[in-house]
């Protein structure tokens, strides 16, 4: 791969990684398989590696993705709760053992255990009576949901024989029986469904009523002591006997053992055991039992060098293709689907998979007609693996994807350079109802009792035609509708006034700005507070913003350039909806806008993360590397191969005191 390739690579992966993290981790729903997002993380790795030039501290192979809410107080971890490195192959894993066995130099004893899909949280004892519980959160800082975490089954509220103090770690997960109940449930009331069992535990803890989270049936399993005053572990098995002792649910099925296969060994028992538990399992945990030898090894910035997590493979079964259907989605992506001859998978009967694209379907030579291979590892919709072109007939049909619209009739066109095929249509009745659908949505304008069957009443009765026309309904209209009373019309009309002064954040989410998510579209209000000035900055200064970035500065930019959208925005405004950010702005300096600057030796007046600070302040980038796309090198005391490298390039090397004068 040429290096300019691999640096658009790299750069494209990074902002899907980010993208489908903030789905994951901070919107409780994630749009693609962990399996998807795992193998992308590793194409990542193995480019930042290949390519060293293009590393950078803030990609996420660095780093953990997460917020706290805003309507949850923050909590700092004394303790960072890290992640854990993946391994997916007994080799992978046997490379794992090999560096921890010469770090020690000796063979250790680990501790093999069953890994829980769930939402890791910290809880927190003083006196033996439980004080505080938290998240996760970004690893450094979690969200206080210590009344939520007091209805969930396995948590004591006081221990017996306690030390002065306890933290421990453990994830909460949701029952399969629960998690079919309670999707049933919003399946009744016309809800949208969680996921999988991970989500549905994730949102059920981070309700604002404790209420709601008692009535989904949480449960905990804990896992690890954080830290401890007033008693003493040389183990972890000997801590998790005690943690037991303590009325903390531990599970089942872990064991010691020494060797790479005596540990694979146990971790086939507990793949073997996966579909007789009453709760997800998506891999097991191999862990170091010493303690003291966990302190000898130490962690990364991300993951500790003492444990590694071992992904199952997804679960995979044959059936046969009966047919391709297209679905277009909310941004006009036309998506095909194959109907499937159903077939029990993963603990659901499956009937339907996605071919994501057309260069997808090309590359696995899929056909309507064809036996498949098809896996779904307890997420979204399932995918077909492969397709078995021995056991073709004759009678298979190559698929093509539709030159129009199905929905609209409008040309369909493929971007150089994507995989995706997009409809052109600008009034395509299904990007307009689903575009109001997420306008409508809590996450973007939460407009209450605007759900889809509203939505399409009022679209079937030609009453919208986009979302500005909300704005301008009446009452008369409204009653006028089925199943739409004088009160549910009012209330109605309520809603979409008070989410007029909803702010710009909402509002930039509300438009679905391809790439530009919650937290997206809050970074870009709180650092350019009016769409007015959002609308005429550059793409580069958009992509100085930090976690902005180029791929969604290019994004917002292309948006901004369609006179359809800039109408809109028009149009919205002079309906009265407010278009300002109400909340703390972040003062704009733009005196390093689109530079790149990187760090090296010791600094006399700043440390690393305060310099660091600055640049971004002002609207710079720090990266890792040096490359000819440098701007300064930011050199202190005994700077080394960077600085060699910067004088090569002909780089700008400033001393602290040009970089002080700089930012005067």
């Amino acid at each position: 791969m040429q290096e300019t390739e691999a640096q658009k690579k790299i750069q494209s992966l990074r902002g899907q990684l980010l993208y489908h993290s903030d789905k994951y981790y901070n919107q409780d729903n994630p749009e693609i398989s962990d399996f998807e997002y795992d193998a992308m993380l590793r194409e990542l790795e193995e480019l930042e590696v290949q390519f060293p030039q293009f590393d950078d501290e803030d990609s996420p192979t660095h780093r953990i993705i997460g917020k706290v809410a805003e309507q949850f107080s923050p909590v700092e971890h004394t303790v960072p709760m890290q992640s854990l490195m993946d391994v997916f192959s007994k080799e992978e894993l046997g490379e794992f053992l090999q560096k921890v066995e010469t770090a020690l130099g000796g063979v250790p004893a680990f501790c093999v255990e069953p890994k829980i899909d769930g939402l890791s949280v910290a809880l927190e004892y003083e006196n033996g009576v439980f004080t505080r519980g938290s998240t996760r959160g970004n690893g450094i800082v979690g969200e206080d949901v210590t009344e939520n975490l007091k209805t969930v089954g396995g948590i004591p509220m006081k221990l017996p024989d306690a030390p002065t103090f306890l933290e421990v770690r453990g994830e909460v997960y949701m029952p399969t029986e629960s998690f079919l109940a309670l999707n049933a449930q919003r399946e009744a009331a016309e809800e949208s469904t969680f996921a999988n069992p991970r989500n549905a535990a994730a949102g059920s803890l981070r309700q604002l009523s404790s209420e709601v989270t008692r009535e989904r049936g949480l449960r905990v399993f804990v896992f690890n002591v954080q830290q401890v005053q007033g008693k003493e572990f040389t183990s972890h098995y000997e801590s998790l006997d005690y943690l037991r002792s303590c009325g903390f649910a531990v599970i089942d099925n872990i064991a010691v053992k020494t060797g790479l296969d005596d540990i694979y060994r146990h971790i086939e028992i507990i793949g073997e055991a996966r579909g007789n538990t009453s709760y997800e399992i998506d891999g097991a945990v191999v862990k170091l039992n010493d303690l003291s030898l966990r302190e000898t090894l130490g962690t990364t910035s991300k993951y500790p060098k003492w444990a590694a997590a071992f992904k199952f493979p997804a679960e995979q079964k044959e059936t046969v293709i009966e047919d391709i259907i297209v679905q277009v989605g909310r941004t006009g992506v036309l998506t095909p689907n194959a109907v499937l001859q159903p077939v029990r998978l993963a603990g659901t009967t499956v009937s339907r998979a996605t071919l994501h694209n057309i260069d997808n379907i090309r590359d696995k030579d899929i056909r309507i007609g064809d036996r498949v291979i098809v896996r779904k590892a307890g997420e979204i919709i399932p995918e077909v693996v492969a397709s078995l072109p021995e056991k073709r007939t004759g009678a298979e049909k190559i698929f093509e994807m539709p030159e129009t619209c199905p929905e609209c009739g409008a040309h369909t066109l493929r971007e150089e350079g994507e995989a995706a095929v997009r409809c052109q249509g600008s009034n395509c009745p299904a990007q307009r109802l689903r575009n109001i659908i997420h306008f409508a949505s809590k996450g973007a304008m939460d407009i209450d009792g605007l759900g889809p069957a509203v939505i399409e009443l009022l679209l079937e009765h030609d009453l919208i035609h986009d979302v500005a026309d909300l704005y301008h309904l009446t009452a008369e209209q409204l009653v006028s509708l089925e199943r739409m009373g004088e009160k549910s019309a009012d209330n109605l009309l309520t809603a979409l006034e008070k989410s007029k002064s909803a702010g710009l954040d909402r509002v930039l989410c509300a438009l679905g700005i391809r790439h530009i998510g919650e937290r997206g579209a809050k970074l870009l209000a709180m650092h350019v507070p009016t769409m007015e000035q959002l609308m005429q900055k550059s793409e580069e200064a958009l992509a100085a913003i930090h976690e902005i970035g180029g791929i969604m500065a290019r994004s917002i930019v292309n948006y901004f350039a369609d006179e359809q959208n800039r109408d809109l925005i028009q149009r919205l405004e002079e309906a009265g909806v407010q278009m300002h950010y109400t909340g703390e702005v972040v003062e704009q300096k733009e005196a390093f806008a689109g530079k790149t600057f990187v760090l090296t030796g010791t600094l006399e007046h700043y440390k690393r993360a305060e310099a660091k600070k600055i640049i971004e302040g002002f609207g710079g980038k720090v990266s890792g590397s040096v490359s000819k796309k440098t701007d300064y090198v930011l050199a202190g005391a005994e700077a080394g191969s960077k600085l060699e490298k910067a004088q090569e390039l002909g780089v700008r090397v400033l001393s602290e005191e040009e970089f002080e004068r700089l930012c005067e």
